[in-house]
């Protein structure tokens, strides 16, 4: 006798990959769960700047539950987003493809020919995310347009195509995408908080699109809830379903559990993958020993220079990110800000010194308070810090890959596995930061964990999930079906296969309507 199964699909993670599978699902027939560990937000439950830590940051055993994460490893730093929305509450907007190498390498590369399969899917993605070409340039984007002439590569330069509703600055006006099944929208100011969360109801986060639509078909949401297990109801390969435990993420650890035909995980790799690796341990010992492997880290570098000029242009103006320069055929780089008053990260950032071993970059360090003593007093204490502060984001298709595993001090650790070892001092990129320094009057800083261990810091951890051609290969396949196990998929940037080089979400969201699109319309 068939036990009566709570839903049919419960979805671990509201981010890029759980809102396209709550809709998708949703409109096939299928009731869907999804669960998330953050909580829920409306403009003005964001802070005004980043130094209000309890409503931006997520680090509960410190009492803070905000929407932005760190996590520290041992070979990297990871910026991630928690909440209703997962990172589309703190990402910067942008929505670019990879280029083809993307496509042709890593584990999936003969699985499928992807950069066609994927196309009407990036398509779809574009549009239902908002996407447009932005359509002002402010100082930090002329910036990097100047640079970009100063080295020949001024064809390279062009504005970004962001997740934003433009329209009239601080107008609203009914749905503009959905034929007036979405919500109200409100034209982008250009405030440069983006990565705070948008008080404005500009940004075109998951909330307001596929979360949104989802809802109004039935899914369900269960907020501030953190899966603890998944366990399979009878039948060893899931077939017959699985029971869902999870537990309150703010206060009381209140237990609960439901059941469900099917389970996709999309919490991400800090929330995905460990998770995995802990079922593999306890209650889902099928799953594939590649579960962890194959990380990457975009091969990202993030330095922020300050501007010590005196008639300095307010950097903070415009939108998160605004442009992007493809420097060459593996690498690009974006301007970053933040809005006026976030200026949390200049207490985390030092002076950047490019040398292999650490007492060297130390004490180049120490030279350049030496050397420039004014310039960087000017720099750290600054009252107008998140005006004269541009954030470069640097990104290649380099491969290199590490490995996440579980810790026994840690919660998480993580073991080179292949190619160079994940650095947050790339050559090209701190030879573009200097060039920008010269335009700007300013010294390159970077994440004072980056500099002195000589690690990276990314906001687009990729992996830990990967597809293959079997178990030995990959943890899914090209469905997205998770070997080992029935109706269980993976849908976050844990199944990304190779180094995009660029911004994920987009590709996040068009791989994920390209699985969803495999499962079937549920039976009557």
């Amino acid at each position: 006798m068939k036990v009566k199964l709570d839903f049919d699909y419960v979805i671990i993670g509201s981010g890029f990959g759980g809102s396209v599978s709550a809709l998708r699902l949703s409109e096939k027939g299928y009731k869907v769960l999804v669960i998330e560990k953050g909580k829920w937000y409306k403009g003005n439950d964001f802070p005004k700047t980043n130094w209000n830590l309890k409503k931006w940051l997520w680090q509960p055993n410190m009492k803070l539950f905000g929407f932005f994460k760190m996590t520290f490893l041992n070979h990297v730093t990871v910026l991630s987003g928690v909440g209703v929305g997962g990172g589309s509450l703190t990402y910067a907007n942008t929505l670019p493809i990879p280029k083809r190498n993307f496509f042709i390498s890593g584990s999936w590369a003969t699985l499928n020919n992807w950069e066609e399969e994927l196309k009407p899917h990036y398509e779809t993605a574009y549009k239902m995310l908002g996407s447009a070409t932005n359509p002002e340039l402010y100082a930090a984007d002329f910036a990097v347009k100047d640079m970009a002439e100063s080295i020949g590569k001024a064809s390279h330069f062009e504005a970004a195509k962001v997740g934003v509703y433009f329209g009239e600055p601080g107008h609203t006006v009914e749905d503009p995408y959905f034929e007036g099944k979405g919500p109200d929208r409100t034209g982008c100011i250009y405030c440069g908080a983006c990565m705070t969360g948008c008080r404005h109801n500009a940004k075109n986060t998951l909330d307001k699109n596929y979360l949104y639509l989802a809802q109004q078909l039935g899914a369900e949401i269960f907020a501030e809830k953190e899966v603890i297990d998944v366990t399979v109801l009878d039948a060893k390969d899931g077939s017959d379903g699985y029971k869902i435990e999870f537990e309150s993420s703010i206060g009381k650890k209140e237990k609960a559990s439901v059941t469900a035909k099917g389970i996709i995980f999309s919490g991400g790799v800090v929330g995905t993958v460990p998770l995995l690796l802990k079922l593999k341990e306890k209650s889902l010992p099928n799953l594939s020993d590649m579960a962890g492997c194959a990380i990457r880290t975009n091969n990202e570098s993030l330095m922020l220079v300050t501007s010590t000029n005196k008639n300095f242009k307010d950097f903070s103006k415009g939108l998160a990110i605004g442009s992007i320069l493809h420097t060459d055929e593996n690498s690009h780089l974006e301007p970053v800000r933040y809005g006026e008053g976030s200026a949390f990260f200049r207490t985390m950032t030092i002076p950047v010194i490019f040398n292999k071993y650490a007492v060297l970059r130390l004490l180049g360090v120490l030279f350049l308070f030496i050397k420039f003593p004014i310039k960087l007093l000017k720099t750290i204490f600054t009252k107008n810090y998140a005006k004269r502060t541009t954030v470069l984001l640097f990104m290649q298709t380099v491969d290199s890959s590490i490995r996440l595993k579980l810790g026994n001090i840690t919660k998480m650790k993580t073991v080179s596995e292949s190619g160079p070892t994940p650095s947050g001092i790339i050559p090209e990129a701190f030879d573009l930061s200097k060039k920008y320094g010269k335009i700007v009057n300013g010294i390159p800083f970077g994440n004072f964990v980056d500099v002195l261990l000589g690690t990276p810091t990314t906001a687009h951890i990729l992996g830990g999930a990967v597809m293959g051609e079997n178990s030995s290969e990959g943890v899914i396949n090209k469905h997205n079906q998770v070997f080992g196990y029935q109706n269980m998929f993976v849908c976050d940037g844990s199944m990304i296969s190779a180094n995009p080089g660029v911004n994920p979400s987009l590709t996040i969201t068009a791989i994920t309507e390209y699985a969803m699109g495999e499962i079937p319309i549920k039976a009557s």
